[in-house]
């Protein structure tokens, strides 16, 4: 019988690392990203990863696939393991109380803005980004670690607010060099009373060919019947044809906001397609829903996902009754990753600009001058290996994808310079010990 304790312990199935030369590609498109959220006024929060689980259930919906089958759960101690600790009274006083590890980051954000009174006299716009967490089987693309990039924008019930939201994806694809590779569509959800209308027209309908639909739309008729126009059973596809379709009961002011919302993209030149089948996967949703596809990813089409979800806040406020605008979007960035890795890869980066080796008789002036060079270049990745051989230094330096060598000995310490070797060409020279300190003469 094998013994787990004299087993290496690797990382959980579907928690997965992220290494160094991968490191380097999420760094690059989080920053391209986060340049575009700061160039549109919008500044980020940070969440905590674990919440209480009612706030999901009430939030995203208790018959969304993401409460009823993936959120994780989170055990605490019992009385007993605790009883001895200072803070024993508040763990006892949560033991009724599940907490789940976030599975999206929108009812956090909402939870956030209501706790600390931020639209008090404010339209906060607000972004996240970090890892989510969601029980389902892991494949390329959907872990049960991954990670999430949001922006949520409050107190405008304006078709302008949706439009600037969609403007941002757009300019985000722009940026990434991935634009001809995305597809945006549209739907309007219209308000509450416009989607039960819809929902119990949808509900005759689809039980009318109860028979002829998968086993998980059979389900979600009951449940949430809107979802089963998501479906991607061809069978189920076959009946929906002749479905009843949710435009044809929006009241006047739901067909007004979204004919101004397209207006506005088409002013901004961001085509779109409508798709009356886009309902988005979680309940809060109303009015304006929209997704950015690829067909780069096979059945993993949705790159980005969104929409208006005014009756959030109150929602979550214990007054449902109160209507308090909101819209928002989200993006996988794994999956973002991929598609970028599909069509346009980013380049490599290696970890060294400029690599300093010392003989070790002079080692400390080697460190003294790459603190130097930090100091004055910020710009430069610089390193250095320990005072070991010339050779094994060199050896290093060829492996750390460096352009430059700065190489230093006592002839070199004694006339003031350094030698610099071109890492591309192999050609070496002598050069000032200040040559480097100016951006001018070597460039990241």
């Amino acid at each position: 019988m094998t013994d787990k304790n004299n087993q290496a312990i690797k990382a959980i199935r579907g928690f997965n690392d992220t290494l160094p030369d991968e490191s380097n590609k999420w760094r690059q498109v989080e920053s391209i990203l986060t340049e575009v959220m700061d160039s549109y006024g919008y500044t980020q929060i940070r969440l905590p990863l674990v919440e209480e689980t009612q706030l999901f259930a009430r939030g995203v919906g208790e018959a969304t696939d993401i409460v009823e089958k993936e959120m994780f759960a989170v055990s605490h101690a019992s009385k007993n393991q605790e009883a001895d600790n200072a803070d024993s009274n508040a763990i006892n006083n949560e033991e009724s109380t599940s907490f789940s590890l976030r599975p999206e980051g929108t009812a956090g954000v909402v939870r956030a803005v209501i706790e600390h009174n931020l639209t008090r006299g404010d339209t906060p716009k607000l972004w996240y980004m970090g890892a989510m967490f969601r029980y389902e089987r892991p494949q390329k693309g959907r872990y049960r670690q991954f990670h999430q990039l949001g922006v949520e924008a409050f107190g405008s019930a304006l078709p302008d607010v949706d439009a600037e939201l969609i403007a941002m994806t757009a300019t985000m694809w722009q940026k990434l060099g991935i634009s001809e590779h995305v597809t945006l569509q549209l739907n309007s959800l219209g308000e509450t009373d416009e989607r039960q209308a819809y929902k119990k027209a949808l509900v005759d309908y689809l039980n009318q060919h109860f028979n002829d639909l998968d086993e998980d739309s059979q389900r979600r008729v009951t449940t949430n019947p809107m979802r089963v126009l998501d479906s991607k059973i061809d069978s189920t596809q076959t009946v929906l044809a002749n479905a009843p379709k949710l435009s044809e009961f929006l009241g006047e002011d739901s067909k007004a906001h979204f004919e101004q919302v397209k207006s506005y993209l088409n002013a901004l030149n961001i085509p779109f397609t409508i798709n009356e089948k886009l309902v988005r996967g979680l309940d809060y949703y109303n009015k304006t829903v929209f997704e950015w596809v690829t067909d780069k990813l096979g059945s993993q089409a949705t790159v980005c996902g969104g929409g208006r979800y005014d009756g959030l806040v109150g929602l979550l406020k214990g007054k449902p009754e109160q209507s308090e605008p909101a819209v928002g979007f989200a993006m996988g960035l794994e999956r973002l990753l991929l598609l970028i890795d599909e069509v346009n890869p980013l380049p490599e980066q290696t970890a060294c600009d400029v690599f300093v080796v010392a003989h070790p008789d002079v080692f400390t002036d080697g460190l003294k001058y790459a603190h130097a060079l930090r100091q004055a270049r910020p710009d430069l990745r610089v390193k250095m290996a320990s005072a070991t051989s010339m050779k094994s230094q060199m050896k290093k330096a060829d492996k750390s994808g460096a352009r430059l060598t700065v190489i230093l000995a006592q002839d070199e310490i004694e006339n003031g310079q350094i030698s610099i070797k071109d890492m591309t060409t192999g050609e070496q020279s002598t050069q000032s010990k200040d040559w480097l300190f100016d951006a001018s003469n070597f460039k990241n």
